[in-house]
């Protein structure tokens, strides 16, 4: 299943999704695409055959790439709410 060391891709789904929020995508869909991109990564590159696997696994890695990115956002802006 999901190994340890699969959550570097955690960071790589990160930095596609800042590369679309660089083209100018709106922000509030950023999450959407971090999820789809997590679940195709899942998909194609931790299930092995699994596609159950895969997505649950893929929306794992999509979630924690959309919660690094906004709890690293708002540790650096210092959300004060």
């Amino acid at each position: 299943m999901f190994e340890i060391y699969d959550v570097v891709l955690i960071p790589l789904i990160l930095g596609v999704v800042e590369l679309f929020k660089q083209v100018g995508v709106n922000k509030k869909i950023l999450p959407f695409i971090s999820l789809a991109l997590g679940i195709i990564v899942g998909i194609v590159y931790v299930a092995e055959f699994d596609l159950k696997q895969g997505i649950l696994v893929g929306a794992m890695l999509g979630l924690s790439a959309s919660g690094l990115y906004s709890g690293a956002k708002n540790t650096i802006e210092g959300d004060d709410k």
